[in-house]
């Protein structure tokens, strides 16, 4: 039995910027994608660390090493005149999987959406991503399915 190790999630700092890249490469090996290109890594870096972000990173540390991550940002709902707390990837290295890593990031944006004032926190799974799909439905997580998402890539 694997014995309860500290995590600590923190927003990212722009000196994160390299292990950030690090772990979105990580996230495109397990996806099986191309990871982004030297241009967009510095997008990508540009848009978390401007004036005004486009979205937040949130660390997941495990002795001072960065071995996961959750990008959110707001949406807005008209229905429910709140915002919403959109996730966009909530990643783990494979050795920390079974640590409760991905378990405390997670309850991280739970709490984060709460303490903004969110009506709800929503994400996508890749249908093939049995264990992902298990993980957010122990976490009482409800599939839709009246709604199908779409895509224009510009």
């Amino acid at each position: 039995m694997t014995s309860p190790i500290e995590v600590t999630i923190r927003k990212a700092q722009p000196g994160d910027g390299p292990r950030i890249l690090t772990l979105i490469v990580a996230l495109a090996e397990f996806e099986k994608l191309p990871p982004p290109d030297e241009a967009a890594q510095q997008r990508l870096l540009a848009d978390a660390f401007a004036e005004r972000p486009r979205f937040e990173v949130f660390l997941a540390e495990v002795g001072g090493l960065a071995v996961g991550y959750a990008f959110l940002f707001e949406t807005y709902s008209t229905f429910l005149a709140k915002p919403s707390l959109y996730l966009e990837d909530l990643f783990v290295l494979p050795e920390y999987r079974s640590l409760k890593v991905g378990y405390t990031l997670f309850q991280h944006c739970l709490t984060e959406a709460q303490r903004r004032g969110c009506g709800r926190l929503e994400w996508v799974v890749l249908d093939w991503n049995q264990p992902a799909i298990d993980f957010y439905q122990r976490q009482g997580a409800t599939r839709l399915h009246d709604w199908l998402p779409y895509r224009i890539t510009l």
